[in-house]
C-alpha cells in the first residue's frame, strides 16, 4: 500500500512538472518568435529582464489551469474529476473540428466513429471468418487446411500489425495502384459522394487488418471447440446419433460462448490501441492518427483527452463481457462457479 501511494505521488508530482517545462517552452519560444516577426515587440535590455518575463507569465499560465496547488488537493481533485465526468477536456493547442472547435471533446466525438467504424468492423469480420474456419478445424484436425491455418497463424503471431500494413501499403497503392495511399477523404463529410469515398479508401486497411488477424482467431476457435469435443457429454451426443454439425454448432459452440466473448472483447480493445500506427500509416483519420500528432506536436490536454477515451472503451468493453457472462455461463450469475 505504501509502494502504491509512494508511486501514484511521484507519478502526480512528475505529470506537473513535465506540464511546467512544457509551457516554459511554450512561452519562450513565443517571445523568440516575436523578437523575429517584429523588434518592436518584447525587447529586453538584458536576460534577467527576459526571465522575469517569463516568469510572470508561467505564473498566469500555472494559476490559469490549478497548477499552482499540489496535484493531491481535495479542490483540485474534485475539479479534475468534475471535468471529466462532464467531458471538460479543455482546448486543443494546435487541432481544431471542422466546424472550427478546439474542444478537446468535440475533437475525440468527431474521429471516434472513423475508429469505430474501421475496427469494430474489421474485428466482427474477423470474428466471423474465425467461427466458421475455427469450427471446420476442429473436424478436421492434422489436415492440409489445419496446417495451413496454423502456419499462417504462426506468421501472423510473428509480424508485427504495422509492418504488414506498409508493404500492404507499398503493394496495393504504388506497385499495383488499386487502392489510394491515403484513407483521408479528400472531400469534406457534407459534400455527396463522402461516404462512398470514405469507404473505399477504408479498403485497404480493412483488408490489411482481417489478412493480420482471422487465422490466429481461427486458430484458438479451434482449440477451444476441440477441447469441448472431447468432453464426455459431447461424445455421448455422438452415440446418441445427433448428427455432427448439430453437435457442433448447436452444443459445442454455445458452451464456448464464455471464452469466445472474452477473446471478441479483448480483440476489439486490442485493435482499438493498436489503431495508433495503422491509422498514421493508411492516413485514416481516427483517434490513433489523432493520438499520434498530439504527441508529435505535444498537445497535452489533447493527449490526456485521447488517453482517458481508450481507458474508458477498456472499461466499458469489461463490463460487457462481465454482463454477457451471466447470459453464457448461467452458474455465474447463481454463485455456483
Amino acid at each position: 500500500m505504501i509502494t502504491l501511494l509512494s508511486t501514484i505521488f511521484l507519478l502526480g508530482s512528475t505529470f506537473d512538472k513535465i506540464v511546467l517545462d512544457s509551457i516554459r517552452i511554450q512561452i519562450s519560444n513565443s517571445i523568440s518568435s516575436s523578437n523575429s516577426d517584429n523588434p518592436s515587440l518584447h525587447q529586453f535590455k538584458n536576460f534577467n529582464e527576459r526571465q522575469k518575463y517569463v516568469e510572470q507569465q508561467l505564473k498566469i499560465q500555472t494559476q490559469s489551469l490549478g497548477l499552482d496547488e499540489p496535484w493531491y488537493s481535495p479542490k483540485k481533485i474534485f475539479n479534475n474529476v468534475y471535468k471529466i465526468l462532464t467531458l471538460d477536456l479543455g482546448k486543443s493547442r494546435f487541432f481544431t473540428t471542422y466546424t472550427g472547435s478546439t474542444n478537446v471533446n468535440d475533437l475525440i466525438l468527431e474521429k471516434m466513429p472513423y475508429t469505430i467504424l474501421l475496427f469494430t468492423s474489421s474485428s466482427i469480420t474477423i470474428v466471423i471468418i474465425g467461427l466458421l474456419l475455427g469450427s471446420y478445424l476442429a473436424s478436421k484436425e492434422d489436415s492440409r487446411i489445419d496446417r495451413l491455418v496454423s502456419g499462417l497463424a504462426a506468421i501472423s503471431q510473428s509480424v508485427p500489425a504495422w509492418w504488414f500494413s506498409m508493404i500492404m501499403l507499398v503493394s496495393f497503392s504504388f506497385f499495383l495502384p488499386i487502392f489510394p495511399s491515403r484513407a483521408t477523404p479528400l472531400i469534406s463529410p457534407g459534400e455527396p459522394g463522402y461516404i462512398l469515398d470514405l469507404l473505399y479508401r477504408m479498403a485497404l486497411p480493412f483488408i490489411s487488418i482481417v489478412i493480420i488477424g482471422f487465422a490466429i482467431f481461427a486458430f484458438y476457435i479451434k482449440y477451444i471447440i476441440a477441447r469441448i469435443l472431447d468432453e464426455d457429454y459431447i461424445k455421448t451426443l455422438k452415440i446418441m446419433g445427433i448428427p455432427q454439425k448439430s453437435i457442433l454448432y448447436k452444443h459445442a459452440l454455445k458452451n464456448a460462448g464464455p471464452q469466445l466473448a472474452t477473446m471478441l472483447g479483448l480483440a476489439i480493445t486490442t485493435s482499438l490501441g493498436g489503431s495508433i500506427l495503422i491509422e498514421q500509416i493508411f492516413d485514416w483519420p481516427g483517434m490513433g492518427n489523432l493520438f499520434y500528432n498530439a504527441v508529435i506536436l505535444n498537445d497535452t490536454p489533447l493527449i490526456i483527452g485521447l488517453t482517458y477515451f481508450f481507458t474508458l472503451i477498456y472499461l466499458l468493453t469489461r463490463l460487457i463481457l462481465d454482463i454477457c457472462f451471466t447470459y453464457f455461463d448461467p452458474r455465474i450469475k447463481s454463485g455456483e462457479y
